[in-house]
């Protein structure tokens, strides 16, 4: 579903978790997510203060406002909820890492853990059951 110029424009003005709760819904909705990778398959990441953060939108429109510095050559890739929850979960929580949600260059979204994100989609989800 492409969004349109408003919409993103709308949605980029609010706070992050305003955005997070926006995405949240998104992907309960559409049950899509989008990150970036490099062309060694490798996740595009944020570091501060020894904490790794990995960046995910909801859209491919507001990920590409993204693509600049050094996530230039990375390419957006877009993630199923199934897979999201089968592999994506795991790996996040193998290495540690925490979610970027929506963030804005060059400021950081909504940072939370994987099992907050968790519980927060699954609560969403079930509105729709």
């Amino acid at each position: 579903m492409k969004l349109s110029e408003q919409e993103v424009n709308a949605i980029l003005k609010l706070d992050e978790f305003k955005r997070y709760q926006y995405f949240i819904k998104r992907i309960a909705d559409n049950e899509l997510i989008y990150t970036m990778k490099n062309s060694e398959d490798q996740y595009a990441i944020s570091e501060i203060e020894d904490q790794i953060f990995v960046p995910f939108w909801s859209a491919k429109e507001f990920a590409k406002i993204c693509l600049t510095d050094e996530w230039q050559n990375f390419i957006i890739v877009e993630i199923s909820l199934d897979d999201l929850e089968e592999e994506l979960i795991s790996f996040l929580n193998e290495n540690d890492f925490l979610m970027n949600i929506f963030p804005i260059q060059p400021k950081t979204g909504f940072v939370v853990d994987v099992s907050e994100f968790t519980r927060d989609l699954n609560d969403e989800l079930e509105n729709y059951s």
